[in-house]
């Protein structure tokens, strides 16, 4: 009688489970895919390209070169050091000053030490807030170019809560006129994201039209209704202490709690965008609206929440300055920071956490500035040089490719950002 076959009760040989990658290499792993390899040589290379500017712009240098070659390149290296060194200085303070004062027991010292670093997250913080709503509209496909007019638009909703409803309390006054900011914003928003959903209006045509319509409107109130009586200046009357956001120092060091509120704002956009199904929504029709809409999603809704939340956020970069810094409103209050946010957008990859460290950035760059022109004689300008050349870096990755001999990316494709205000109607 033939035996009857067995059956192969053997399991397949199992795959070796994959060894659990350790924090460093992982580490070197996302340091070296381009997405952030890109923007870390970005700034690299504009530091470069800047101290060629510093070099090339340098009297010194010219008259070391006439010397001899090598006193020209010990003067090149002098003038580029002390203008960085300016810059560092200026923006973040002195090391060895830092160790000395908090070994010591003057307060007032150790207050004055650190300023320079407290005046480099006063000037991020508008940054970290008009950052976060051009970001928002890259997300949902939309290019707001509108951030700098929503946040004029902001500021003059802030400023007016402030002085006019002067003795309600803080905890009542302050929340009011923050609010005040983000309506201000986000009505500033909605009317281009309302044409561009109900008409199919470009909003960056119509986001650089409002951006005018808010500069003459507040050269208006600054003439006119809001104009303080006893100034001969365009400025509006003092906001109450009760609007005004709590600062840590006494003055002249400026650092108050629009900061934190700064960040505690990027991490709800972060839950927001990532967290949530309308965050879904809203990413999903930035990525393909067509396929958005095919999926059964409001397409209008999306666009014009969109535009209004962008604003909202730029709204409260105007009461951020009104509330924590200003105390008023004056023309031409904001030093570009809506403009500025485009490349903060774009070097943080629309990523909440990208934007915080991009404004950090350009906020230490902008607060180092000017001592870089006392100190060291450099323009300020070549600050707004250098940011140039960042984003162009960032906007054209190509270059960045093949100056440093990078390989394309092949399967894995880089974060890409699809602006369906680009080319639809």
């Amino acid at each position: 009688m033939a035996e009857s076959k067995q059956p192969d009760t053997q399991a397949p040989a199992e795959k070796e489970p994959k060894k659990e990658q350790g924090f460093m290499r992982v580490f070197l792993q996302e340091l070296t895919s381009q997405s952030l390899l890109i923007p870390i040589l970005a700034i690299f290379t504009g530091l470069v390209l800047g101290a060629i500017i510093i070099i090339l712009t340098s009297e010194e240098v010219y008259a070391g070169f006439g010397k001899s070659f090598g006193a020209g390149l010990s003067a090149s290296w002098n003038a580029v050091r002390t203008a960085y060194n300016a810059l560092f200085t200026s923006a973040i303070g002195s090391p060895s000053r830092m160790i000395a004062a908090l070994q010591g027991d003057d307060a007032l010292e150790i207050r004055r030490t650190f300023n320079p670093i407290l005046e480099s997250l006063v000037a991020s913080t508008p940054y970290i807030f008009a950052g976060l709503a051009v970001a928002l509209g890259f997300r949902s496909g939309l290019f707001n170019i509108g951030v700098e007019g929503q946040l004029f638009i902001g500021a003059i909703f802030s400023a007016y809560v402030g002085y006019r409803f002067a003795g309600l309390p803080a905890f009542i006054h302050l929340p009011f006129a923050l609010l005040a900011g983000m309506l201000g914003g986000a009505l500033w928003g909605f009317i281009p994201g309302w044409l561009k959903a109900k008409t199919g209006g470009h909003e960056v045509i119509n986001t650089i039209m409002m951006n005018y319509i808010a500069f003459r409107l507040s050269e208006w109130l600054l003439m006119g209704p809001m104009k303080r009586p006893d100034s001969f200046n365009p400025v509006s009357p003092t906001i109450a202490d009760s609007a005004k956001l709590p600062s840590f120092f006494e003055p002249p060091i400026r650092f108050h709690a629009g900061f934190f509120l700064a960040l505690f704002v990027a991490w709800l956009v972060y839950w927001f965008l990532f967290k949530t199904k309308w965050g879904f929504e809203l990413r999903t029709v930035g990525a393909n609206r067509h396929a958005a809409r095919y999926a059964g999603m409001n397409i209008t809704v999306v666009t014009v929440a969109a535009m209004s939340l962008s604003g909202a956020l730029a709204g409260l970069a105007g009461a951020n300055e009104v509330l924590g810094v200003n105390y008023n409103l004056a023309l031409a209050f904001s030093a570009g920071y809506g403009f500025d946010a485009i490349a903060l957008a774009l070097l943080g990859k629309s990523h909440p956490l990208g934007v915080v460290l991009a404004a950090l950035l350009f906020g230490t760059l902008r607060s180092g500035a000017l001592g870089m022109q006392l100190t060291a004689g450099i323009p300020i300008d070549i600050i707004s040089v250098l940011q140039a050349f960042i984003l162009a870096f960032i906007a054209a990755p190509a270059i960045i490719r093949t100056i440093y001999r990078l390989r394309k990316p092949g399967t894995k494709e880089e974060d890409s950002l699809v602006l369906s205000g680009w080319g639809e109607g």
